[in-house]
């Protein structure tokens, strides 16, 4: 039972953390249903991230919790979350107004777009996304001790560089906390079980598949070259994932300046300008190339390759990417009308430059 309750007493901890530790006001992209004006957020996602990993710290090595304990109970943990999504996917959209899409679709989607409490001191989208994000981060520490405990003769180095990379994948996520404020999430996406049940059990659970699967298998002895390969991957996929979304944030913030001595081109229609040049010269959502090839480099990095179960994360990422592609494409035609097409012909690909 007390694995059960695990995710919902970490919610409740980093809730409250979330609320009282100290955190800086950033104005978004997003503007409010009702006024217009760019809506408002309290982000700290570091700070809370930075005092769960060190009480989990401290907790294991006064033996008051053992380090592995999330390892062990990860079953009972990942039941716990699952009821907690479903009960609060219930509770965001039951309450609020229909779109008449139906209620099954109303469900997945959900019906609010940008729910905040508190005067905008929780926003629920970057709150979910943050508590997805820590106990994704407690799971991959956990995972990684229960393999160094357990084989703690002859630990395999592709387990640390797996937890090493899942680890960089969340703290560059909350250094970068704000440019996420300007993503398709936060403008298109609802709150119900596809966002709410996703942030709240799909990630920290299912983004662990690779550690999930071989934190109890012995050292496969991969190569160390081909483990620098792989760590050279996943910086690879982060640097056109990560430095897409920082030009797009320039651009949208400070339109003028160069990023990484790039001068921004565009195609305009006067009012609006889309970037043709750079990352986004490259293919129309180079940041999902990026982030597939990560998911390939993590999956890799574990170094049991004829296991299938690695492999689902970045196939994960492919049916996520592809379709959202698909969706944001006719979003952005629909919105931009002949300067959309014009986009489309200087930057052809979709993802993969050349192929797709």
């Amino acid at each position: 039972m007390l694995g059960f309750f695990a995710p919902w007493l970490l919610v409740l901890v980093i809730t409250g953390l979330h609320l009282t530790l100290p955190g800086r006001w950033i104005t978004g992209y997003v503007p409010h249903e009702r006024t217009g004006e760019p809506l408002r957020y309290r982000l700290n996602g570091l700070r809370v991230n930075a005092t769960l990993v060190a009480a989990w710290a401290l907790a294991g090595w006064l033996d008051w919790v053992p380090w592995s304990w999330l390892f062990v109970h990860r079953v009972e943990g990942l039941v716990g979350a699952c009821v907690l999504g479903l009960l609060y996917t219930a509770a965001m959209v039951l309450p609020a107004r229909a779109t008449g899409r139906g209620l099954a679709i109303d469900l997945f989607l959900g019906r609010r777009i940008n729910p905040q409490l508190l005067g905008g001191r929780l926003d629920h989208k970057m709150w979910l996304y943050l508590v997805g994000a820590v106990i994704l981060q407690l799971n991959v520490l956990s995972f990684a001790a229960h393999h160094a405990l357990t084989h703690s003769s002859d630990p395999s180095p592709g387990i640390v560089l797996c937890a090493g990379l899942l680890t960089y994948f969340v703290n560059d996520y909350l250094v970068f906390e704000r440019v996420h404020l300007y993503t398709y999430d936060l403008f298109a996406e609802r709150v119900g079980f596809k966002l709410g049940w996703g942030c709240l059990v799909f990630y920290p659970y299912f983004y662990t598949i690779a550690l999930w699967f071989t934190a109890d298998l012995p050292n496969p002895h991969t190569p160390l070259p081909v483990l620098v390969g792989i760590g050279v991957l996943f910086l690879a996929g982060w640097s056109m994932a990560r430095g897409a979304n920082m030009q797009k944030f320039r651009f949208k913030t400070r339109p003028s300046e160069p990023f990484l001595g790039i001068a921004p081109q565009v195609v305009t229609d006067g009012d609006r300008s889309l970037l043709v040049n750079g990352f986004w010269g490259v293919s129309r959502h180079v940041n999902y190339l990026g982030e597939i090839t990560m998911g390939l480099a993590i999956a890799a990095s574990a170094g049991w390759w004829a296991l299938p179960w690695p492999w689902l994360y970045p196939l994960y990422y492919v049916l996520l990417l592809v379709p959202r592609q698909r969706d944001d494409d006719a979003r952005c035609a629909e919105k931009y009308g002949p300067l959309w097409e014009e986009y489309v012909r200087k930057v052809p690909s979709r993802i993969v430059p050349g192929i797709y």
